[in-house]
């Protein structure tokens, strides 16, 4: 019977955790993107509703 590689395992979960963490601030990123182009688009409409003086 073959004996467990401890290091591959590590290694294994080590890149796994790297990889959720990745893809966890791309998902903040990317949500970060999008309420700054909402905020964009809501400062504009209110903009446009104010009388030009």
């Amino acid at each position: 019977m073959a004996k467990p590689n401890y290091s591959f395992a590590k290694r294994q979960r080590d890149l796994a955790k790297e990889q959720k963490k990745e893809e966890k601030l791309q998902r903040k990123q990317a949500e970060k993107a999008e309420a700054q182009v909402e905020e964009n688009a809501t400062t504009e409409q209110q903009s446009d509703e104010k009388p030009a003086e």
